[in-house]
This record gives structure tokens, C-alpha cells and sequence, in this order.
């Protein structure tokens, strides 16, 4: 039986309509799951009862986070949040991860994971850090490679895709900045920002700052490899 992916849906301030690009249903679809797309549930039993019955979890992007998640207030630059979904993504995470469950994080899912383990990130790296910076919001197709990633050597993301360096797509102003154990820095661009992390206890826990969804438009090999890794762990027999 294919394996029942739980994607963590976008909404507007009104949070009238619950909805995700069809990018990532085809992206789940195509790597062989079931994408059910879940609504920001607000009691902890309806959290634990969908963690229970979902394989894996795929954490999209979307909207900047609420920066008092890690005890931050909000930066001059910090652009629209639903606090609705911060909770529930947060919280969904360390459900899976106290059941060792996949999750698979892109752009934003890429830094709830790493708040809901204890992490912190920039609010906006373009006035946050102190050094020239790469376009990490590219005027491009979003299918187009428009940046490398150095991908660390014996980690999960140089398993799956067999390269020391990856081409990625770039659409963000926020990044995860302190990374604590169990997570593990696995990919980083020439500025040195973090677009890769992982964690080193559970059977698969990976999150990518790019959209590896949008990629797969192009058939990109290493973006396909990273979906079929995700959705392989998911299978339970």
C-alpha cells in the first residue's frame, strides 16, 4: 500500500480556506504517496490521533513564522504570519518525531523543524547578518537553479543524492541560524547561509531551505531522489 503523507497546508489571514500548490501534490504523488492535506487542528488528541494514522509528514512553504516561538519579537522586516499554522506545524513535528516518523521540510518546514528541536532562525538575513549575501530571492522561473549548495559528505542528503554540490532553487529571506543536536547542518551556500539540516537519531528528519517541489518541473534528478528517499521511509511493510 502506498503511504499516507500528511502536507501541512497554506492560508491567508482570514484562514478561510485551507489549500497547498499542486507542485506538492505532484510531488508526493510522483514519489509514489498519498498526500492528505491536514487544517491546523488546535486540541492536542486531534494532533496525536492524525500523527498516529499519517506515514510521514511533508512540511511546505509558505508565510514568515512568529519569532516568539523562540523568544524573539518581531523584526522591522518580518512579513506576514498565520500564528494558527505556527503552532499546529510545531507541534504535528514533535508528534512524528517522538514516533520516529519521516518528515521532510521545505523552505519554511525547513525552520519550524528546527524550532520545534530547540533552534532559532533569522527573522530577515538581508539586515541580520553582516555580510554580502547571495540573491536567495530569485528573479527567475521557480524551477531554475539559480545557486549551489555544498552538501556535507556521510549525511542523509549526500546519500540520497549521491553529490557533494547541488544546484537549488532560491525563494526566501528567512534561514535557520542556531542548530542544536540532534539536528545536524548537512548543506550551506557559498555566504554560508544553512539550506540543509537533518537529524542524526531518527530514521529520516530532512528539511531544505530550496523548493525541490518546483524543481521536479525540470526533472531534476537530485530533487526526485530526495522525494523517493522521503517517501521510501514512509513505507511501513
Amino acid at each position: 500500500m502506498k503511504p499516507i503523507i500528511g502536507v501541512v497546508t497554506s492560508t491567508e489571514v482570514e484562514q478561510n480556506v485551507f489549500y497547498t500548490s499542486a507542485d506538492n501534490v505532484e510531488a508526493i504523488l510522483r514519489a509514489g504517496g498519498l498526500p492528505v492535506l491536514l487544517p491546523y487542528l488546535q486540541h492536542n488528541q486531534d494532533m496525536s490521533e492524525i500523527a498516529s494514522k499519517i506515514d510521514g509528514l511533508y512540511a511546505t512553504g509558505g508565510y514568515d513564522i512568529d519569532p516568539t516561538l523562540f523568544g524573539e519579537e518581531p523584526h522591522p522586516k518580518l512579513g506576514t504570519i498565520i500564528p494558527g499554522r505556527d503552532i499546529f506545524e510545531v507541534k504535528i513535528m514533535q508528534k512524528l518525531l517522538a514516533l520516529d516518523k519521516p518528515i521532510l521540510g521545505v523552505c519554511r518546514g525547513s525552520q519550524t523543524l528546527n524550532i520545534a528541536m530547540g533552534g532559532d532562525m533569522y527573522q530577515d538575513i538581508y539586515s541580520q547578518i553582516d555580510s554580502q549575501l547571495l540573491q536567495h530571492q530569485q528573479q527567475a522561473p521557480k524551477e531554475h537553479g539559480s545557486h549551489f549548495v555544498d552538501v556535507e559528505q556521510g549525511t542523509l542528503l549526500h546519500r540520497l543524492t549521491g553529490k557533494d554540490r547541488l544546484r537549488v532553487n532560491s525563494r526566501h529571506h528567512q534561514a535557520n541560524r542556531n542548530v542544536i543536536a540532534p539536528l545536524q547542518i548537512c548543506g550551506t551556500s557559498s555566504d554560508g547561509i544553512i539550506e540543509a539540516i537533518e537529524s542524526m537519531e531518527h530514521r529520516f528528519v530532512l528539511a531544505v531551505q530550496w523548493h525541490p517541489e518546483s524543481m521536479l518541473g525540470a526533472n531534476d534528478e537530485d530533487s526526485g531522489a530526495i522525494f523517493r528517499g522521503f517517501i521510501n521511509a514512509c513505507k511501513t511493510d
